[in-house]
Order: structure tokens, then sequence, then C-alpha cells
């Protein structure tokens, strides 16, 4: 193999890296309004010619120019929406709804915490195995093997279910989720969900809770492996590695500048700031704005304030619209995730709701399946709809597809500061045999309930500053 096609396999394969992906920045330039009428056929140039065969140095190049230009275009005239990325500018067009004080004590607060974060490990780890799958072959998986609507972790297959699978769906095996069935799990597997939560904690230990963007940025270089991180988080360490700091990390050759992954690191936030959601959404938007913008970043805040909020309030519509006060009152998010409230309103069932995300969002794309939007609705109607119950409430975040086991976590988190690590049901917590692994440095191994412990003590040294 010659240098250039070393080069060329690569870039290929480290696409989160290069961000050599021009059809999901045209969609995502389109979606944030900007007018790129003058460089359509530079896209469709580019997105042709990396469907013909190896895509080498000099269209990566080209790629990487055409998301540059983009930034330099300016917003349609009549784009609907005002969707700001500057902390003061999102506070000026948000309502920010004020709340009661947390007034639980020190073993209340822990039992909430460790509620929170023992909720998100379950619902992650529900997921997890089917992670990139798409709902039809979840839904196939799970029949044929008696767990739906889906009930309990994933298990392995007998042989006459695999054939039955076989005849439904092209996913027939487990693959590198084959050891995260029931019987094979003694603890909770490393995780990007979980890295974030645990880094969101330390940062705030470390830096305190008026932590810069560019104290997270150092802190995931020191203390994160670069491919233990996807999409825009990996675009952004990248550019911290060229010495492109915050926020220009967060836009400099970022087509995932409004996927999920911002909204997956929010859970520190929440759990540290009991009752505060306005700090927690600050601390979220300084944690989003490195490799985030827009909804991306809104994403983040919401379930930040939210989880702060979910210690003084049980209602989940409450919740959800709590944490919507702290974004945009004209953004996509906040649109869609009022038409989940909408539907819920009107009295509408469970697949009903999923439907319209379905509708709307097509998890068969790249940029459907992992945007902010279409998994914080898929959260929003697990909330609205799990009936207050735990195990109905991280399975129905997973069984519509898209980002299962970031949308368990999330739903999952939620549900366990409402209600306690002690309402958890141990058929969903047992198995983990209170451990948790992550791709941390210092923590490649912890009990859980040391962690939320310590999170716990975190958090009343800022509650009672």
């Amino acid at each position: 193999m010659t240098q250039d096609e070393l080069t060329a396999q690569w870039m290929n394969k480290q696409v989160w890296l290069t961000a050599a992906e021009p059809e999901i920045e045209l969609r995502q330039a389109q979606e944030e309004g900007f007018d790129i009428s003058l460089l359509e056929p530079e896209f469709h140039s580019l997105i042709a010619a990396g469907m013909k065969g190896p895509k080498g140095v000099a269209w990566h190049r080209q790629v990487g120019e055409l998301l540059e230009k983009v930034q330099r275009c300016p917003i349609r005239k009549n784009y609907e929406y005002s969707e700001p990325s500057d902390l003061g500018d999102i506070h000026s067009v948000s309502e920010q709804f004020e709340i009661p004080k947390f007034e639980g004590n020190s073993t209340e607060l822990l039992r909430r915490l460790h509620g929170g974060l023992l909720g998100r490990i379950c619902g992650c780890m529900l997921g997890k195995p089917f992670e990139g799958w798409r709902k039809p072959e979840i839904q196939a998986w799970c029949e044929e093997t008696g767990n739906w609507p889906l009930a309990d972790y994933v298990r392995e297959p007998n042989m006459v279910e695999r054939a039955l699978i076989r005849g439904r769906s092209k996913r027939t095996e487990l693959g590198w989720a084959e050891n995260w069935t029931r019987d094979k799990l003694v603890s909770a597997v490393e995780d990007d969900d979980i890295n974030y939560t645990i880094a969101g904690f330390d940062i705030v230990k470390k830096y305190g809770e008026d932590f810069r963007p560019v104290d997270v940025a150092e802190y995931w270089c020191a203390n994160l492996p670069l491919f233990m991180m996807c999409t825009a988080e990996r675009v952004a360490y990248r550019n911290f590695t060229i010495s492109v700091l915050p926020p220009d990390s967060a836009t400099f050759r970022n087509p995932y500048r409004e996927w999920i992954g911002a909204q997956i690191r929010a859970d520190a936030f929440g759990y540290l700031n009991p009752g505060n959601p306005l700090q927690a959404a600050e601390c979220a938007w300084r944690d989003a704005s490195i490799s985030h913008i827009k909804n991306g970043i809104y994403g983040e805040m919401w379930v930040a304030a939210m989880l702060a909020a979910a210690y003084v309030e049980s209602d989940y519509r409450k919740i959800i619209q709590i944490g919507l006060s702290y974004v945009p009152t004209n953004c996509r998010l906040r649109e869609d995730i009022d038409s989940i409230l909408n539907a819920h309103k009107e009295g509408k069932s469970y697949d009903e709701a999923v439907s319209i995300v379905h509708a709307k969002w097509d998890e068969t794309t790249a940029h459907g399946w992992c945007h902010t939007i279409s998994n914080a609705m898929l959260v929003s109607i697990a909330l609205l709809w799990g009936e207050n119950d735990f195990g109905l409430t991280i399975t129905r975040a997973v069984m519509p597809g898209f980002d299962t086991d970031c949308n368990g976590a999330t739903a999952g988190s939620v549900w366990g500061i409402v209600n306690g690590v002690d309402k958890i049901p141990p058929h969903w917590s047992e198995l983990f045999n209170d451990t948790m692994r992550s791709h941390l440095l210092n923590y490649r191994e912890v009990k859980i309930s040391d962690l939320a412990k310590q999170m716990a003590e975190l958090a009343n040294r800022s509650w009672h500053a």
C-alpha cells in the first residue's frame, strides 16, 4: 500500500476527525437557515465524487474548505427562528421560570442524586446494545426473543429465534454488544454517556462552578482518549489540538454541531445544582459551547435545567416546561418538544407520539438519527408516557430507535432524581453490582454509590454556598 493509499484509508475510516460528510453539512446548513444557494453546486459535486470510490486527501481538503465557506454565508432573510449561541443572547430570548429552592437535607439530596446516576446507568445499558439500530430491527429482535414491548435487558436468541430474526432483519448478531446481555453484564460498561457524566462532575470539582469553556477543552485533552469520543466531540477535540479554541472549536469544520453529543453531557450539572436550573443551564452552556451551537447547546441546557428542577418538581410535564424556559422561545428544539407536549395534552397514545417523531425525522439517515432535536422529542415522550414507572420510562425511550442508549440514559436520569435510588427496581440495577467503568483516567472502575456520594458532597458545597 502506498503512502497516499494509507492516508486515504485512514481519512475515510476516521470520518469524524476529518468531518468529511458534505451531505450532512448541506442538511445542517439548510436547517440553520444559511443562504448557501451559491454553494449548492459545489456540495452536489463533492457528494457525487465521494460516492464514486476512495476519497483521497484532495477531496477531504475540498470538503473542509467548503465547510469553512458555509460559516461565511448570511442567514436567509425569511428564516423563521431566532437561535443565538451566546449565553447572554440566549438569556435575552428565554423565559427562565423561577422555581422553589430544594429544601431537602443532605440525606435526601444523596438519595435523589444517587437515583439520577443509577437511573442514567440503567437506561444507558438497556439501550446500548441497540445503538445504531433502527426501530424495525430492534422490534424484530425483541419480538422473537419474547421481549416486546421491551421489558428487560437484551439477551442472545437461541437457534430457532435467530432463524426467525434472520427472516425479518439484517441484524442477526449483537456483534460488539454480545457481552452486554443480561446474563453477561456484571458492571456498567464504558460508554460516552457515562464518561461525560463523570467528566462534568470532575470539571466542576477541579475548576469550580465558574469553570470556563477552555477549561473543559483542557480537561478533555488530559483525561479522555480521542477515539472514545464521537462526532462533534471528536471534531472539537481535533480542533483543540491545532489551537482552535472555544467558541470557534464548535464551528470550524464541524457538520455535527447540532447533534446529540452535548445533550448527553448535561447530567452532572443538573445533579450538582438542586433546585437551581439557572445555574445548571449556565454550566451546561459553558460545557456545550466548546463543540456545539444553537440547538446543540439548547439540548444540554434543557436537560441540565430539567434535572435541577426534578429535585423540587415531580410533574414531568412541568419539568419539561421548566427546562424549555431556559432555551430561546423561538427555536426548533422548543417547537418540536412543544409538539410532543401538545400531543400528550390532546390524549394521543404513546405510539401516536412516536409516529410524530418518525414522520419528521428520518432515523435511517445519520443526521436524523443523531440530531439533538429528534432524540429530545423521544426523551420527552418517555417521561410523559412513562406513567412514572421506571421500567416503562426507560423502555419507552429505547423502543422507538434513534440514539437508544442516550435516550434511555437521559430519561432514566430524570426519573431517578424525581423518585430516588430506593425506588429503582432491583430487576434493573442489581446486575451491575454497584460498579461502573469509564474511559476517564482516574475513574476506570468505581463504585456507583461512592461516586454518588462524591457528587452529593460537591453539590452540598455549591448548594449551601
